[in-house]
Formats: C-alpha cells, sequence, structure tokens
C-alpha cells in the first residue's frame, strides 16, 4: 500500500512553537506523495463500516519522525512497525493511509485529532491515565520498556553511576523517558526527537539517555554506534503503546482494534514484530 506523507509544523528543541515544511527529492523519486494544502475538492468522508474520516479516500495518521524501528524514513518512504499494522486498518476500510508529521507534545492533549486534522495518531505512545483524558486508546499493540544508554567513556552503566559521577542525562522531550528520569531526580536535557537524543550523545552535549529500549536496540545495529555507545540498565516501567484516537469516535477505535486483534491472531503482528523489531520475545517463538 503506498503511503502518503504530508510534512506539517514541527517544533525545534529550542524554538518549539516553529513551523516547517519537509519535503524531499527522494521522496518525490521514490514516489512518496508529499502533500502540500488540502484542496478544496478534498474533505470529509466515509470509510467501509461507517467510519468517518477526515479526508476522502485516506487514513490519515498523526506521528512525529523519526522515531525508529516504529516510524521512520527509508528511502524516501516513511515505514516502520507502526506504519505496517496502520496499514492494516486502511486496507480493513478500503482507503489509504496518509502520514502527518507533527510535534510530540499535541499527542497528550490530542490537538491535532480534534482539530480534524488527523483521524489517529501512532507515534511509539504509551498509553498513560493523563493522556486518556484527552484522547481514547485503541487496545495495547506494544509492550515497551525503557532503557539507559551512555558513551562508553562516561563509564556508566546505570542512573546510579549517572547521578554519583554527576553525568548529563538526556531524554526525548514530552516522552514517558523524560518523566520516569524527572520522577528518579533527574533534571534531563530535553530533545526533540530522538534523532537529536542521539546527535546529542555524539556531540557530548549529555553523557546518557533514557529511551524506549526498541530505539536503542535499533540504533545499536549500527557499528559505529555500537563502538560508540553501551547498554546500560534496562528500566521495565510496565509500559504498553497504543494508538490513539479523538474521544468518542468510538468506530474507529474499534476499527483498530479489530486489525490489531485480526493479526495477533493469524500471525501477521509476529511477522511485522521480526520484520521491524526483531526477535520475538521469549515464549512467543
Amino acid at each position: 500500500m503506498e503511503v502518503t506523507v504530508f510534512g506539517t509544523a514541527r517544533g525545534h528543541r529550542t524554538h518549539r512553537s516553529s513551523f516547517r515544511f519537509r519535503a524531499t527529492a527522494a521522496a518525490v523519486a521514490a514516489g512518496v506523495i508529499l502533500a502540500g494544502c488540502t484542496s478544496s475538492e478534498d474533505g470529509p468522508g466515509e470509510a467501509a463500516g461507517g467510519v468517518p474520516v477526515v479526508e476522502k479516500g485516506k487514513l490519515t495518521t498523526c506521528t512525529h519522525l523519526p522515531y525508529p524501528p516504529f516510524q521512520f524514513e527509508q528511502s524516501g518512504k516513511v515505514v516502520g512497525f507502526d506504519v505496517a499494522l496502520i496499514d492494516l486498518v486502511a486496507k480493513n476500510l478500503g482507503v489509504e493511509q496518509k502520514i502527518l508529521d507533527t510535534p510530540f507534545e499535541n499527542f497528550k492533549t490530542g490537538a491535532f485529532l480534534n482539530s480534524g486534522e488527523c483521524d489517529l495518531a501512532a507515534a511509539g505512545m504509551t498509553i498513560t491515565d493523563d493522556r486518556k483524558k484527552n484522547v481514547d486508546f485503541s487496545v495495547p499493540y506494544f509492550d515497551a520498556t525503557q532503557a539507559l544508554l551512555a558513551t562508553k567513556k562516561s563509564g556508566v552503566k546505570t542512573l546510579a553511576d549517572v547521578k554519583s559521577q554527576k553525568k548529563k542525562l538526556g531524554a526525548q522531550a514530552e516522552t514517558t523517558g523524560e518523566s520516569f528520569a524527572k520522577s528518579q531526580g533527574f533534571d534531563p536535557v530535553a530533545f526533540e526527537s530522538s534523532d537529536a537524543v542521539l546527535n546529542g550523545l555524539r556531540t557530548g552535549q549529555v553523557d546518557a539517555v533514557v529511551i524506549d529500549y526498541p530505539v536503542v536496540q535499533g540504533w545499536l545495529k549500527d557499528k559505529a554506534n555500537a563502538a560508540e555507545f553501551v547498554l546500560g540498565q534496562n528500566i521495565d516501567t510496565g509500559e504498553q503503546y497504543g494508538f490513539s484516537v479523538k474521544k468518542g469516535n468510538d468506530k474507529l477505535r474499534a476499527a483498530i482494534d479489530k486489525a490489531i486483534k485480526d493479526a495477533r491472531a493469524d500471525g501477521t503482528y509476529d511477522k511485522l514484530y521480526q520484520q521491524w523489531i526483531g526477535p520475538l520475545p521469549k515464549g512467543r517463538s
């Protein structure tokens, strides 16, 4: 299924309210549609089963790029575990997924869902009681843990090491990783994206970071990263990821739940997990 990508407002680390449009020649060459403004002919529609969509023939997904292995650009296309799962939803609804790149902080408030710019949000997002106040979540689709990644030269492997040695800790802004670090008494340097987190480590802005373990797994597949960084403690916070919809959008939420449950039942979920995340958890292989 072809995925349509719309580059839109995206906060920067130092100026979170600034906006910029993202478009690359590579994306165009690859056949990915980078939409500009919605034309007057476009508008709300209805997908199979009477599911409302904000644009006819599309299932518009808000995400925040990049966040591998869940959503990231590869050869000019947006791919990843989240993208593949939502493609299943779109296929069932007889529409095409369209991806809108937005600031992560909007997922906590449901702003782009409430404004009618997106049908759902898919961004490796942890289900929390605080977020449930503003959006409705699908059934959980991923069990997540946090991890500490540090530069080898820092010599730290735990948060206790970071604290005792007075090292600088970083995290992605507005994430549960940042929240966890703060709950442990840290004041982490906040980075706007996962790419910025990794760059912060590379450039010495921080000595270690707390971020989702699957993201760390992806980074360490790169030999250069594996040579420079070391995986420290694994932090089990009991987190589960979910896709979110506007409060009261029960038809779309039910469609997402069905796609997830069907994928788990017929083996599709496991195949996608192995493709994008890695080996299945123990007991599921």
